[in-house]
């Protein structure tokens, strides 16, 4: 079964979106991607409301089994948090009248699932995303590879019916980041 997940990387200026299909043996496919923006000389409501109409386009069009949000984290800039919390909270909200799951994944998580390391940059996670999903070019801007990025993770972390039985770990199929989180995945298996 393949699983439709739509990723997104809330933010009130720039908020990304990116849905990806997942195979049962990982390989993932790049449906469509995009940013909704919106203009900080907008009052609060508005700026909510195009990216609401927004999401809920995304969902009614894609229709995904799951939506995949970046977890918002403790920044210093305050004002910075809260506009992503609100962006989230919106999407979020679009999803469960929908009754379409939500999972909530770290930046850490994201890029730890993607390129190996839960430390590298965005260049690396654009540059991994682009492989991963077989594009001729990366993903601009940087919100939207974020987005796909997202969806990959979630896919990958959930098992997502991509559960590498039919290839197994060290599959030559699969990326070095799909071997590394296979090899890793059976490894916890066999510790429980």
């Amino acid at each position: 079964m393949t699983l439709r997940v739509l990723g997104v990387d809330p933010g009130l200026t720039r908020c990304g979106i990116g849905v990806v299909d997942v195979e049962r043996n990982r390989q993932a496919t790049m449906v469509a991607y995009g940013v909704v923006g919106t203009s900080p000389e907008d009052t609060l409501d508005q700026r909510l409301l195009v990216i609401a109409l927004a999401i809920d386009e995304w969902l009614d069009r894609h229709e995904p089994h799951v939506l995949a949000v970046e977890r918002v984290f403790s920044q210093l800039n305050v004002s910075t948090v809260m506009g992503v919390a609100q962006a989230s909270g919106v999407v979020i909200a679009a999803a469960a009248r929908r009754g379409i799951p939500v999972a909530l994944h770290t930046p850490s998580e994201v890029k730890a699932a993607v390129t190996g390391s839960g430390t590298s940059n965005k260049d690396a996670v654009t540059k991994l995303v682009t492989k991963i999903l077989r594009l001729d070019a990366p993903p601009r801007p940087a919100d939207a590879a974020d987005a796909l990025a997202l969806a990959i993770t979630h896919a990958w972390r959930a098992g997502s019916g991509a559960a590498v039985a039919t290839t197994g770990p060290g599959s030559s199929s699969l990326t070095p980041a799909q071997r590394a989180w296979a090899d890793a995945e059976a490894k916890a298996r066999r510790a429980r």
